[in-house]
């Protein structure tokens, strides 16, 4: 395995490019959903006391909440922000935790990827079955479905990149580099949210 810069990419600029692309722009959509929850949530609070109803708040709520679930895991993931647990790796140094390192992301692709498969054939036979939802109002179920789907298969895509990036030699791009002072951990803590 040559090793190669963590900061570069094995794959074409154009195509590091739109990978990067992709994950941040489901992270916009998932932060789009989470407005959507939002302005819903506030819709259906202010509305009980006025004596306005919103038909199938509720509904749309969930279904934006899957979406900004699942819509943001790939950019969460890319940036280092999803939770690790580090308790037993960060202990091992050199080939060992490379070849963990790739076994974890392989293990992770694989899963990810089953679940995005079933996702898009749920999805599919929503959309051939004309299935939809038993609320007030009738929505099609492939659409709020789709959230989840294209949320798993970006994710999916995401694995599949820091795989083949771990496999030539790159550092892994899912956790941050050790904090190198006492203010960078107050502040990496502080960021977190502890």
């Amino acid at each position: 395995m040559s090793s190669i810069d963590p900061r570069h990419s094995i794959f074409p600029e154009w195509l590091r490019k739109a990978l990067d692309g992709l994950y941040l722009a489901a992270g916009w959509l998932a932060g789009i959903f989470l407005i959507a929850i939002f302005l819903i949530m506030l819709s259906l609070s202010a509305g009980r006391p006025l004596g306005i109803d919103v038909p199938a708040g509720d509904d749309f709520t969930a279904w934006c909440m899957a979406a900004t679930a699942f819509l943001g895991l790939a950019h969460t993931f890319r940036s280092a922000e999803l939770i690790r647990m580090g308790l037993l790796i960060d202990r091992i140094s050199g080939l060992p935790r490379k070849m963990i390192e790739i076994a974890c992301t392989a293990i992770g692709a694989a899963a990810v990827s089953y679940f995005a498969w079933y996702a898009i054939e749920m999805t599919l036979f929503s959309w051939r079955f004309n299935d939809v939802s038993m609320g007030v109002i009738a929505v099609p179920l492939w659409i709020p479905q789709f959230g989840m789907s294209a949320g798993l298969t970006i994710l999916a895509i995401a694995f599949v990149d820091e795989l083949i990036h771990l496999l030539f030699g790159g550092a892994p791009r899912y956790e941050k580099p050790k904090a190198e002072s006492p203010d960078e951990i107050i502040e990496r803590v502080m960021e977190s949210g502890v």
